[in-house]
């Protein structure tokens, strides 16, 4: 099984190394969604929005999807590529549009 290392706003100096199919897959799904969104949205609807995009193989039914998504916001927010707002419930959205992100 293939790792990538990923890291984690709230731990800046930590990272951790993971399932590389399951967050490629997950990230491209998320910022699928973002891209297309145009307000922030929260975490149960990109979970909404995300589940039918990723592959039955990696995800079946949808499982552990709520972990990946957290695991990818986590990573790109320390990457800059999305950004929290400061409301309750915390919305994520892009901070920039670049596909290549």
């Amino acid at each position: 099984m293939d790792k990538i290392t990923v890291e984690n706003i709230n731990h800046p100096s930590k990272s951790e190394r993971v399932n590389a199919g399951k967050y490629l897959a997950m990230r491209s799904a998320m910022l699928a969604v973002l891209t297309e969104s145009a307000e922030p949205l929260d975490t149960k609807a990109i979970g909404r929005a995300v589940k039918p995009l990723l592959p039955d193989d990696l995800f079946p039914g949808g499982a552990t999807s709520g972990w990946w998504i957290k695991t990818v916001q986590l990573d790109l927010e320390a990457k800059g590529i999305l950004t929290r707002t400061a409301t309750k419930p915390l919305r994520i959205f892009l901070t920039r549009r670049n596909s290549n992100a």
